[in-house]
């Protein structure tokens, strides 16, 4: 598969609609309590939420008193992410970019990047998007990223996957390759009596070696959790990494 897929085109409105299932306000608002946790960080604090889709954590950040910047490279997320801010009476400057290249110095308190939003591009740019973070941070700064663990994914890995909501199907084919680490996959979307096929990829990791990668970038320290902030085991199937700068 390319290095290159369209991400700006992948996360569109047909995604939003499969899983919002899974974005219920509630587990959303336990989300973004477990970010505040985890970073422990005070009020007026300033964060970039990066790749922060249609707002939902950024936005609860805001609500905490934090001041909150989102970035994101698709337009229709961030139109959704500024009217939800809106409804709630909450104030997040909102930016359309890409996270290889953050215009930002020593700026920010914490970075968060949550829900698989890191793996998106070859290693390379992984990496870059990494050094981004880093030189976007104040000194003392605290990177959070949430994602897939690769450990605790693979026993179970499932070839493909079926959502259905509302009569509407999205089929998720993937495969793995351990030469370069990627999920590799297929989504058919039937909807409105019309079928839409995309690839994608997204780069897998394990603890050690997004925290190597972290490590190397120039990160002090970094510290591991399962996905729902508890210590990390080998079952965990999402993982959290918070490396201080």
């Amino acid at each position: 598969m390319s290095d290159e897929w369209p991400i700006e085109e992948f996360f569109d409105e047909d995604y939003l609609h499969f899983a919002a299932p899974y974005l219920a306000d509630d587990t959303t608002d336990a989300e973004a309590a477990l970010v505040w946790t985890l970073l422990a960080l005070p009020a007026g604090a300033e964060i970039l939420d990066l790749a922060c889709g249609h707002g939902r954590i950024a936005n609860r950040l805001a609500g905490m008193d934090a001041r909150v910047t989102g970035l994101d490279a698709t337009p229709l997320f961030l139109d959704l992410a500024r009217e939800d801010a809106a409804r709630r009476g909450v104030d997040v400057d909102y930016v359309h970019g890409d996270m290889r290249t953050l215009p930002w110095v020593d700026r920010f308190d914490a970075v968060v990047n949550w829900s698989t939003a890191f793996g998106y591009f070859d290693d390379d740019q992984n990496r870059a998007v990494l050094a981004q973070v880093h030189r976007a941070l104040r000194p003392g700064g605290r990177f959070l990223v949430e994602l897939n663990h690769k450990d605790g994914l693979l026993p179970h890995w499932l070839p493909a996957m079926v959502i259905e909501v509302d009569g509407d199907f999205m089929i998720d084919q993937r495969e793995f390759d351990p030469l370069t680490g990627r999920s590799n996959g297929t989504r058919t979307v039937i909807r409105h009596g019309q079928v839409r096929r995309s690839v994608f990829f997204t780069r897998l990791f394990s603890y050690t070696e997004l925290r190597d990668w972290l490590l190397e970038t120039g990160f002090a320290d970094v510290e591991g959790y399962a996905g729902d902030g508890i210590p990390l085991t080998k079952a965990a199937r999402r993982i959290i990494l918070v490396a201080t700068k």
